[in-house]
């Protein structure tokens, strides 16, 4: 249990950082970018609503899977981590990866047909195989979590 306070701090503070961080772009960089490239390429300048709204909710997909771990490590520090409670917030966090990948693979398309440079498409692909393996991968750890307390319910009813 220790060990698990030697990381679990951290941890909340490194995601305190990275959610005001997503503030601080959803409200001040992500406009201002968009903005900006509406001016310099007024060809490009219908993008810059969509995509403004686009790179903020993407970011609220990323807040939310944020919100959701720091209840998660709230019920692991309480010893409550296999209980169903915990089925919820994991699920919240299937959802908004799944929405934040759709969201991108749509935006992925679009992009990718405008694409005159190889590079966008490329970084891209990545990113989008990188997103589908970490959706799936929660899945995993889903599946597992469902086992585990299953285990722990059955392992408490006989002791």
């Amino acid at each position: 249990m220790r060990l698990l306070n030697r990381v679990v701090w951290p941890l909340r503070v490194l995601l305190v950082l990275l959610f005001a961080g997503l503030v601080v772009a959803q409200v001040m960089s992500m406009p201002g970018q968009f903005a900006y490239m509406a001016r310099e390429d007024p060809e490009m300048a219908y993008l810059r609503w969509p995509l403004t709204i686009w790179s903020i909710v993407e970011l609220l997909c990323v807040q939310a899977v944020i919100i959701c771990t720091w209840k998660l490590l709230t019920l692991v520090t309480a010893d409550r981590i296999f209980s169903t409670a915990a089925f919820a917030w994991v699920d919240a966090i299937v959802w908004a990866l799944g929405i934040g990948w759709v969201l991108f693979f749509g935006v992925y398309i679009y992009l990718g047909l405008l694409a005159t440079d190889p590079a966008l498409p490329i970084v891209m692909t990545g990113m989008m195989l990188v997103g589908g393996v970490l959706i799936l991968l929660v899945v995993v750890l889903r599946a597992l979590l469902q086992q585990a307390t299953t285990l722990r319910t059955d392992m408490e009813a006989v002791i």
